[in-house]
């Protein structure tokens, strides 16, 4: 049979065949996830791997008998089976029989397979055709050669839809195919796919696209339409799709519906439901602030402004997860899906919050939008949430309560009448960083009385890191009981005064603030203690006694000097 031309006058992928004589008004409107659905490797987005893979097995005639394709929905998968098709059936006039990756322009078969309508390239939908029967079917077509092209290739969307006595059947085949038959599956389950057909096929996870990589995409469509959009705005959208290229251009396609050509960012928070970032972040500071009462009015203007209760719980989270990561990981880790203005207020927030208190705003933001989500009334619940936040943001962590405890109890054990009462009394809404429990009552400790004692408080306390950086990264500019100024030197990291602030409340059992300035300081203590030795053993090295030694030793060094303690005894004699 002669094989079947195509021809280059057909509709592409993405446009429709327009009646001779009609305007390109009567032209149907296609799809954005349809009209740029990908037609080549080359087109795909965010499966470098994939596709590196994929060439190497193809140079070097490795090309497997069967392929799985995983993935969340709309990241590609169907798309990604029928480029594999073409591959496989790329032919040309001048080019070697042999599939090939690198596909110049459409070959004899490639609209049909584009289209889904080449009779060797099978789809099926495992959804609708789970039974035995469909597969036989399958199973018998496979013993045919194929009519025009290379190879048959079958398709299978949604593959863990197959019953198991499907799978039984199809194993077989799949175990040893005739070789002009390839089969590519795709599912969003694989975990409910046989190991024995996982075993038998060549894997390839298509990952969610990030973020960026989704703007850029959205970007280039845009312009090619020869519309306007603002950036933030399809970040905003980027950010909703979760990874998934169709989801993304699905409400791209509704943005520029509603901002009739033009995508804005107020346009997508309308129709996302989403609220402002800057408004997020305020309402997430007021939260651990302890303020209860300007939480639930700035929840309520929110709300009132478009935004899904639990949506603003989900962009809390977000805020309190890009803080977290800022604080164990420094600024580069907020990621490139914040705007500078949000990694700004980020930065700030994980500054001037604990990880404990980061970590358990976490965990009730999470229960709270479960909780959100099934509840009758999503405000009154959402509201219910900032509540309970707002009156737990001052409770002291676990750890905290437990050295309270030992500090207060002693050798006597637990703490008991008032004592015990202060740990209990420590609410909310008494001013202080974020997280940072007010002194108790019981507290008399004074606290240290300079710099230097702060300095020697925390290596007592044996933190290190801080030890280190409060001696060589930081300048004293000024200290008074309870506040301390520093001015923060190259290798300090950003969170240094809310995490010295917070351990000396915590350790003395008074507020302490500890603020950066600008203002230019002493010298750091480490610095002046190596200028101080440097000075003694240069006097040292004057007196008699040990210039002889020197002289009689001379590869002897001088290491160290310490002061000598009093002899007890010596003092008791001289009585």
């Amino acid at each position: 049979m002669a094989r079947k031309k195509a021809s280059s006058s057909e509709p592409h992928s993405g446009e429709s065949a327009v009646a001779p004589g009609a305007g390109p008004a009567s032209a149907p409107y296609i799809v954005l996830a349809r009209k740029y659905r990908p037609e080549t490797f080359a087109d795909l987005i965010g499966q470098e791997a994939m596709v590196r893979t994929l060439r190497n097995a193809f140079a070097t005639d490795r090309i497997a008998q069967g392929y799985m394709l995983t993935g969340v929905r709309g990241v590609g998968k169907t798309t990604t089976a029928r480029i594999l098709a073409r591959a496989f059936n790329y032919a040309k006039p001048g080019l070697p029989d042999r599939p090939t990756i690198d596909m110049d322009g459409y070959g004899e078969h490639c609209l049909d397979i584009i289209h889904s309508r080449h009779p060797d390239v099978v789809e099926m939908d495992a959804a609708s055709h789970t039974g035995v029967d469909n597969v036989r079917e399958l199973i018998e077509s496979a013993h045919y050669r194929p009519v025009l092209a290379r190879y048959k290739v079958f398709i299978i969307d949604e593959v863990h839809m197959l019953s198991k006595g499907a799978f039984n059947a199809l194993l077989k085949t799949l175990e040893e195919p005739p070789p002009h038959v390839k089969f590519i599956f795709a599912t969003t389950e694989v975990r409910k796919v046989p190991v024995t057909v996982l075993s038998r096929c060549q894997r390839f996870d298509l990952r969610r696209v990030d973020v960026p990589e989704l703007v850029s995409h959205f970007a280039n469509i845009v312009e090619r339409e020869g519309l306007k959009a603002e950036p933030d705005a399809l970040t905003l959208i980027a950010r909703a799709a979760e990874g998934s290229v169709r989801d993304g251009l699905s409400m791209l396609d509704r943005a520029i519906a509603m901002g009739s050509g033009a995508v804005t960012t107020a346009t997508v928070r309308e129709m996302l439901g989403l609220a402002d970032r800057g408004r997020i972040f305020d309402l997430l500071e007021e939260v651990l602030r302890g303020r209860a009462g300007p939480s639930i009015s700035a929840l309520g203007a929110i709300v009132r402004d478009g935004a899904e209760p639990s949506q603003v719980l989900a962009d809390l989270a977000d805020g309190v997860h890009a803080a977290a990561r800022i604080k164990v990981a420094g600024d580069r880790a907020a990621g490139e899906a914040l705007s500078a203005e949000e990694k700004r207020r980020a930065v700030a927030l994980a500054g001037a919050t604990s990880i404990p208190v980061l970590t358990r705003a976490w965990q009730m933001l999470l229960k709270g939008l479960e909780e959100t989500q099934r509840a009758p009334d999503p405000l009154a619940s959402a509201e219910m949430v900032l509540i309970r936040m707002a009156y737990t943001a001052d409770l002291p962590s676990p750890d905290e309560i437990i050295r309270s405890l030992g500090r207060q109890g002693g050798e006597r054990g637990a703490p008991t009448g008032s004592e015990g009462a202060a740990v209990e009394d420590r609410l909310p809404d008494q001013g202080g960083l974020f997280g940072s429990a007010p002194p108790t009552p019981a507290s008399s400790n004074v606290g240290p009385a300079s710099f230097a004692e702060v300095v020697e408080l925390v290596g007592m306390r044996r933190d290190a890191r801080l030890k280190v950086h409060l001696e060589e990264h930081v300048s004293l500019v000024r200290f008074e009981a309870g506040r301390i100024e520093l001015r923060l030197l190259d290798g300090a990291p950003p969170s240094l005064a809310g995490e010295l602030a917070e351990k000396l409340t915590r350790w003395s059992g008074r507020r302490w603030i500890v603020a950066v300035s600008s203002e230019a300081g002493a010298p750091p203590i480490g610095e002046e203690r190596r200028k101080r030795e440097a000075a003694e053993l240069a006097g040292l090295r004057q007196h008699p006694a040990l210039k002889a030694v020197l002289e009689a030793f001379p590869s002897a060094e001088i290491k160290a000097v310490r002061p000598l303690a009093k002899d007890r005894g010596d003092d008791s004699a001289t009585g």
